[in-house]
C-alpha cells in the first residue's frame, strides 16, 4: 500500500478508512503513547527468554501493551534477570521437561514469542545436522498449542531460514492451523546501533501475517542512499541514518575499576579489565578506527600470535577497532575479548565494557542484569535487541488488533 500523503492516521482511523492497520498507524500510536492508554493487555509468553530482550520490546518501556504472564529459560542467572525486570514468573528448567512431563499448566496467552537456541544453525555448526538444539522448536509449538495463542513469533539466526528445519517448522505450524511468513531483519534498520541480522518466523491462525509482517525501516544505511520515508507530526520526513557507536557510548566517561559495582547506572556495569602488558602493546599498535589483526601484523608483527599469522583469510573483524560513526558489528557473548571480534573501543586502548555492549544492544541503562560478569555478558550477547523486538511487536499488535476490531 502506498503511504498516505499526510501524517498517518491513527490505528482506529486506519481500520475505518482502509479496513486494515497500516505500519505507519501502529508506529504513530506507539510513539504518541496511544497504545498504552488502551485497556486491552495482550497476554505474552516468552520461551528461551534469556534476559528478556524480546519481551522488553513488547512492553510499556518500549511503548507497547503486551503483558508478560509466563516465561522459561534453563539458565538461573538469565531467569533472575528476567524476573527482576518483568515480574516473578520466569520458570527455570528445560522446556522439553515441562512439556513432556506436563508438570506445569501452561497459562492462556494471545502470543508466544521466543528464540530456541541458535547454535545448531550457526555457521560454525551448519554441517552438524544431528545437533539436538535444532529440534527445540517442537516444544515451542507445543506451548503455542497448549496456551491457545493465535499468534507466535520465533526468532533465530538467519541461517534457519530456508533450511530443512525451517520447512519442517512451516509444515508443523500449518498442520496446526497457522498461516506463516518469515523475514530476515537487520537491527540497524530499526534504530539499533549494531549491524546484527536475525531471522523471524511469524504464525497467525486468523489472518495471513504477510499482510503486516514487513516492519517499515526507521533507519537506513547512509552508504546506500535513502529509499524510504518516515512520518513526523507536522510533515513527511526522510528516515534517519543508522545509529552509530558515537550515538550510544560517546558521553560515557572512562571505565572505573574491574568489577560490577553498586553504583548507579550506567557506571555499575561500566568497568574495565586487567589486560596483560602484551595486550596493551597490541591495543596501542593499532590506534586508528577500523584497524584489525591484519594491521597489527603489518605494523607490529612481533606482537602477533602465530595462529593469527597462519590464518591468512577470514576474520577481518578479529582484534578490530570500532568506528565512532558507524554501527557496531554483532555483539556476541565474549565482547570483552578483542581476539573474538571487533570489540576495541574506537579511541581508548581497551575493549568495550558491559555497559557499552548493553547500549549497543539497545538496552536502557535502567534494565537490571543479575549474575557474574561472565553471565551478564552472555545475557547481553544472546539477547534480541529490544528496539528490533519493538518493531516486530508492532506487527503482532496489528494482527491482534485486526482480529479484535472485526
Amino acid at each position: 500500500m502506498k503511504s498516505p500523503s499526510r501524517f498517518p492516521l491513527s490505528v482506529a482511523e486506519s481500520i475505518e478508512k482502509y479496513g486494515i492497520i497500516t505500519d505507519e498507524a501502529v508506529y504513530f500510536d506507539r510513539i504518541e503513547g496511544k497504545l498504552l492508554k488502551e485497556k486491552t493487555r495482550y497476554r505474552l509468553i516468552d520461551l528461551f527468554a534469556g534476559a528478556g530482550g524480546l519481551t522488553l520490546g513488547f512492553t510499556e518501556k518500549f511503548g507497547h501493551i503486551f503483558q508478560p504472564i509466563w516465561a522459561n529459560d534453563f539458565d538461573e542467572d538469565a531467569a533472575a534477570t528476567y524476573n527482576s525486570n518483568f515480574g516473578n514468573h520466569c520458570t527455570i528448567g528445560e522446556i522439553t521437561h515441562f512439556v513432556k512431563n506436563k508438570k506445569l499448566e501452561i497459562p492462556e496467552a494471545d502470543v508466544v514469542i521466543g528464540g530456541p537456541p541458535c547454535q545448531g544453525f550457526s555457521l560454525l555448526n551448519k554441517k552438524r545436522k544431528d545437533d539436538s538444539r535444532r529440534a527445540l522448536w517442537r516444544p515451542f509449538l507445543e506451548v503455542v498449542r497448549a496456551s491457545g495463542a493465535q499468534v507466535f513469533v520465533m526468532e533465530n539466526v538467519p541461517q534457519l531460514l530456508g533450511s530443512d528445519e525451517h520447512r519442517d517448522i512451516i509444515r508443523a505450524a500449518k498442520s496446526a492451523g497457522f498461516k506463516i511468513t518469515s523475514a530476515k531483519l537487520c537491527a540497524a534498520d530499526y534504530g539499533v546501533a549494531q549491524v546484527r541480522f536475525r531471522g523471524f518466523i511469524i504464525g497467525c491462525k486468523f489472518a495471513d501475517p504477510q499482510t503486516v509482517f514487513a516492519p517499515k525501516k526507521t533507519h537506513y544505511n547512509p552508504k546506500n542512499g535513502m529509499s524510504d520515508w518516515l512520518f513526523d507530526k507536522e510533515y513527511i520526513c526522510r528516515i534517519n541514518p543508522w545509529r552509530t557507536v558515537r550515538d550510544q557510548i560517546f558521553e560515557l566517561s572512562e571505565p572505573e575499576g574491574t568489577e560490577i559495582t553498586k553504583a548507579k547506572a550506567p557506571m555499575n556495569l561500566h568497568f574495565g579489565r586487567k589486560p596483560t602488558p602484551i595486550s596493551v602493546k597490541r591495543y596501542k599498535a593499532i590506534p586508528k578506527e577500523g584497524m584489525n589483526r591484519f594491521d597489527l601484523q603489518r605494523r607490529a608483527p612481533e606482537l602477533v600470535p602465530g595462529c593469527w599469522i597462519r590464518k591468512t583469510s577470514g576474520g577481518t573483524d578479529l582484534f578490530g577497532r570500532l568506528w565512532w560513526d558507524r554501527p557496531a558489528f554483532t555483539i556476541r557473548t565474549e565482547f570483552f575479548k578483542p581476539e573474538k571480534g571487533r570489540y576495541l573501543h574506537p579511541s581508548q586502548h581497551r575493549p568495550i565494557t558491559h555497559r557499552e555492549a548493553a547500549r549497543l544492544q539497545s538496552f536502557p541503562d535502567s534494565f537490571r542484569f543479575i549474575g557474574s560478569k561472565i553471565e551478564i555478558a552472555k545475557q547481553i550477547g544472546n539477547a534480541v535487541p529490544p528496539l528490533l523486538a519493538a518493531r516486530v511487536a508492532d506487527s503482532v499488535y496489528a494482527l491482534l488488533k485486526m482480529r479484535d476490531d472485526r
